[in-house]
């Protein structure tokens, strides 16, 4: 518990340090945002701090920093570290970022944002790419609390009824105005997560598991250890808990409802330090489970885990509490991916987005794909489980592109551009090497797999400081050749 008491604190430390000094180096002002000067009564809406804080947390912490963080944990106690510098160092900064670009530009979502700083060619890609993305999400996040709740209600409600019912919930949050559903609800399943978490963590501290150690050694103790290294595999595995390019789509949809720039900080990088201490919390209570409870559990389905802790921890209704904040998490992800997914797209076609006509023309062909890809992994026993193995591998991809741009910004205003290139270059790696190594990527050897990751690191720091010599930038932050 000491390790797991360290890294918590670390967390906590890291806000107040290293993301006030990341808030120091944007530099927010109090010039008026886009919820003001581009006001339509859809997206763009002002709303309280508190609120935009709590729909931010709920929107990036989907499956990841629970199913995520509970898989992870399999690996031992590295997952612990990952989560924390993880957090502290790339994904809140990732998130930050991502989302204070856009609220100066007004509302820009991601793809848009990626092609300003990195050109037309990457800016093309990046809006067919992200959008297939949060199809994605939006597909995968229908079945798990689905799943769950079958479990909590009669035989009569089955999965199949609650497919139904989340799906149709999905329909009408990304169609109507975001204070209509999202602004309203978002309260009660943000009570209903935190609970869960805090909870979990009151029960970790009352328990007192004997919990492994940093110094016990970050040796990999997941049971098909030849299958799965620790890199990058873990890295892919713990996403949301740690670094997400899922957060960066998301950053827009608060940043058309924010007031002041000035809140930054805690909306965008206290929510990702926030996710990160749920990613802990579940991380610590799997590892128990997995190594320390009488007999262990040797189960690889993440729902019947979080079943498993929460029934034993705290009791039936306590448990039935702790479910309905697991199933939260997905469902405010998920809602969320099909909105920003319509959002890229009218950005990308200059459609008004005021017209419920205009807002459908966009959203019957997005649902359609999402319903084919959904269907897909439910008539096939493994269709889920690759679905979701391509979205997390895409998921990391994205955070790569993401901060590749944040580097260039940084660079061309004459900023300490490191704070985002070595995060980049490390999830290039990391991506580089899962692709060429995971069983549903290439299967290459370990030995190769990581050659390419390492030869991918120094091309990329090649071309960019390549990139860095050819390029003199002026006072206003304007690339000159």
């Amino acid at each position: 518990m000491i390790t797991f008491t360290l890294c918590l604190l670390a967390l906590i430390a890291g806000y107040f340090t290293y993301g006030r000094l990341i808030e120091r180096v944007f530099g927010p002002d109090d010039r008026k945002t886009p919820a003001l000067t581009k006001a339509d009564g859809v997206d763009y809406i002002p709303l309280p701090t508190w609120k935009i804080f709590m729909i931010q947390f709920l929107n990036i912490a989907g499956l990841g920093p629970i199913f995520g963080a509970i898989m992870g944990a399999k690996f031992g106690t590295s997952s612990y570290l990952w989560i924390v510098l993880g957090s502290i160092f790339a994904g809140a900064v990732h998130d930050f970022f991502s989302g204070m670009l856009s609220l100066r530009h007004d509302g820009e979502s991601l793809p848009e944002l990626i092609g300003r700083y990195l050109g037309l060619t990457t800016k093309q890609i990046m809006r067919g790419f992200t959008v297939l993305l949060m199809i994605l999400v939006g597909a995968v996040f229908v079945a798990g609390p689905a799943e769950l709740l079958a479990k909590l209600t009669p035989e009569s409600l089955d999965t199949t009824f609650w497919i139904i019912v989340v799906f149709a919930y999905y329909i009408l949050a990304t169609l109507l105005p975001i204070d209509k559903i999202i602004g309203k609800i978002y309260p009660l399943f943000a009570v209903a997560l935190l609970f869960m978490a805090v909870g979990i963590l009151v029960m970790l501290y009352v328990n007192h598991p004997a919990l492994p150690e940093l110094w016990d050694g970050l040796q990999n103790t997941n049971p098909e250890v030849d299958k799965l290294p620790i890199f990058p595999i873990m890295f892919v595995s713990i996403a949301c808990g740690a670094i997400s390019g899922f957060h960066a789509t998301q950053s827009p949809l608060m940043a058309r409802c924010m007031t002041s720039e000035r809140h930054g900080r805690p909306v965008f990088y206290g929510a990702m330090i926030t996710e990160g201490v749920v990613a802990l919390i579940w991380a610590a209570a799997a590892t128990y489970f997995f190594h320390a409870h009488e007999g262990g559990i040797n189960e690889s389905n993440a729902s019947i885990i979080v079943d498993s802790i929460t029934r034993e921890w705290l009791g039936p209704i306590g448990g039935v509490l702790a479910i309905l904040g697991v199933i939260a998490a997905p469902i405010t992800s998920g809602d969320t991916a099909f909105r920003s997914a319509r959002l890229i797209v009218a950005d990308f076609l200059g459609l008004e987005q005021k017209s419920m006509r205009r807002r459908l023309y966009i959203c019957i062909p997005m649902f359609a794909l999402a319903i084919g890809l959904l269907l897909y992994s439910l008539r096939d026993a493994n269709g889920f489980n690759m679905i979701w193995r391509y979205f997390a591998w895409a998921n990391q991809t994205l955070s790569v592109f993401t901060l590749w741009a944040v580097t260039v910004y940084l660079t061309i205003s004459k900023k300490p551009y490191w704070i985002t290139l070595i995060p980049a270059l490390f999830m290039t790696c990391v991506c580089l090497t899962y692709i060429c190594i995971a069983p549903e990527g290439l299967e290459c050897s370990h030995t190769l797999s990581y050659c390419i990751g390492l030869i991918g690191v120094v091309v990329a720091i090649v071309w960019f400081f390549i990139w860095l010599r050819k390029h003199k930038v002026d006072v206003q932050g304007e690339l000159k050749r």
